[in-house]
């Protein structure tokens, strides 16, 4: 059995991943889905004090207090930000990293670095017209996502505080000691954030790379695919 403990993406939360839960269970394994400060269930939490660190520590206290030993971490998205940053204080709990879509981080960088100017200026622009200059407004979902889980989204996903896009990690992915995955998503939204993360890995011997027929978030649409890939790279 393995166990997987996701480090969600932005605007998101541990309900996103409530297909993945039956399906991995079903292969004998177990999937632990955090909720970090300020989102989903937690969104009362929110301010303009919750930044990376906070989430962070989010994801250390959730390892610490479950105990968690010989686990796989998933990072989705800006999951990337959280378990990179994470990882100096986790690595004796971890026995790899997947990288799920996710930005790789480099050290004394944000994630508003990492994802180049117009996506930043976008961003910020965001919040400052809807979000009171310290919340972003979230992101359209995927054309491919049906009706039926559109539904269920709409009402969960919130906004997300600034601050956790633009304060920098002290340690960058190449820090990280355990073997790295990366997964990319081909069916790439407007400006393919993440194909550039994924070349990069790809070129890497030190990275085993995969991808998958699927939009940003596979978790959602393509559960039963991504579980396989998962329990493979976990191996």
């Amino acid at each position: 059995m393995t166990t997987f403990v996701v480090a969600h993406g932005a605007w998101s939360a541990g309900w996103a991943w409530r297909k993945m839960h039956p399906v991995l269970g079903r292969l004998g394994h177990q999937l632990w889905t955090p909720t970090w400060t300020g989102i989903g269930e937690r969104h009362h939490l929110a301010s303009p004090q919750v930044c990376l660190s906070t989430h962070i520590d989010d994801l250390v206290h959730h390892m610490e207090v479950e105990n968690h030993r010989d686990v796989v971490l998933i990072a989705h998205s800006y999951g990337g930000m959280v378990v990179t940053g994470a990882m100096p204080r986790l690595s004796s709990r971890v026995r790899s990293v997947i990288f799920l879509d996710a930005v790789l981080p480099d050290a004394g960088c944000s994630m508003l670095d990492m994802v180049g100017a117009d996506a930043a200026a976008h961003i910020r622009a965001a919040a400052d017209a809807t979000g009171d200059g310290w919340r972003v407004p979230a992101n359209p979902m995927p054309p491919d996502t049906s009706e039926d889980d559109l539904a269920w989204i709409a009402s969960r996903r919130v906004t997300q505080p600034l601050a956790t896009f633009t304060e920098a990690v002290a340690t960058g992915v190449d820090d990280i000691s355990v073997p790295r995955s990366y997964i990319y998503c081909r069916r790439a939204g407007p400006g393919d954030m993440f194909g550039p993360f994924a070349a990069r890995a790809k070129a890497d011997t030190a990275w085993a790379y995969r991808e998958i027929d699927a939009s940003h978030s596979p978790n959602i649409t393509a559960p039963d695919v991504l579980a396989g890939l998962l329990v493979e790279l976990a191996d």
